[in-house]
């Protein structure tokens, strides 16, 4: 695999190069492999599926904040030149993805939001379970539970929980302390790029009032609700999932480009001093 920034990725070359390039970010303790191949090579446009800090074969120690992580896919961006991009997050993605278009607009493209919210519907129990060696097995065990619609099949569950399984410790309680401290629902209204939402029925974490909060304060969003998915809808419904991010992209590239692709990226030194000028930092 190769490496940028640190951060090791996947790279579907796809077709046309001139067509606006998407970045996956995966869910909370999850790498590039939980991206089926119906979503890691979307026909005609350069696809990259990344493995955030921590995860995967990325070194480094997890973050535990979403604009920590963020500043990691803009270093990633900048060192591949790539200056505008769509990205599609799930869960944990998703809000990485949304908080991208609130902090760096002009590099935004469009998003695709799977699973994901501008705030998440999180069990106490779970970080509780997650945060001690004690109980982290018992938050594995809830978490697998909770994460899938009730008639999904075992092969789906278990592959979705063997991923899951290989994160360490560490990495999975501070990805979900990080959805539990994401709240973006005064700021949603901000974002004016188009938006494609995907939303399991059966989603516990990330549910369909979630998805359509989304919808209705993002001025330019189509809300896809899929039956029989819970919140690995990207493993439940990959084939259902890459037909409407297909039809989505279609019609991000009928738009005309509002943005240059010549703005220049922000250096690292300049990330770091936009998020303390925030009050906000890497954990």
């Amino acid at each position: 695999m190769p490496k940028a920034a640190g951060l090791y990725y996947t790279r579907s070359e796809g077709g046309n190069s001139t067509k606006k390039p998407v970045v996956l970010i995966h869910g909370a303790g999850l790498n590039h492999a939980c991206w089926p191949v119906e979503l890691r090579r979307l026909n005609g446009r350069i696809t990259l599926g990344l493995d955030l800090p921590g995860h995967g074969r990325s070194s480094g120690v997890g973050l535990q904040s979403v604009e920590a992580y963020c500043a990691e896919v803009i270093s990633f961006l900048a060192e591949l030149g790539m200056y505008q991009a769509v990205f599609v997050g799930h869960s944990l993605g998703g809000a990485i993805a949304l908080q991208l278009a609130l902090d760096f607009s002009p590099h935004v493209a469009g998003l695709g939001l799977i699973c994901s919210g501008a705030s998440f519907n999180l069990p106490a129990e779970l970080l509780t379970r997650m945060s001690s060696a004690y109980s982290y097995s018992a938050g594995l065990q809830l978490l697998k539970k909770s994460s899938f619609a009730a008639a999904t099949s075992q092969t789906v569950v278990e592959k979705g929980a063997s991923i899951l399984s290989a994160a360490r410790t560490s990495v999975l309680y501070g990805d979900w302390k990080a959805c539990a401290q994401f709240d973006r629902r005064k700021q949603a209204g901000q974002i004016r790029v188009p938006v494609y939402i995907a939303c399991g029925q059966e989603d516990q974490f990330a549910p369909p009032a979630v998805a359509r909060f989304l919808a209705a304060h993002l001025p330019a969003s189509t809300l896809d609700i899929l039956p029989n998915a819970g919140h690995m809808a990207i493993l439940e419904q990959p084939q259902r999932i890459a037909r409407g991010l297909s039809e989505f992209l279609t019609t991000l590239d009928g738009l005309d480009d509002q943005i240059s692709l010549k703005i220049p990226l922000p250096t690292e030194k300049q990330v770091s001093s936009r998020l303390q000028n925030d009050g906000r930092g890497k954990e």
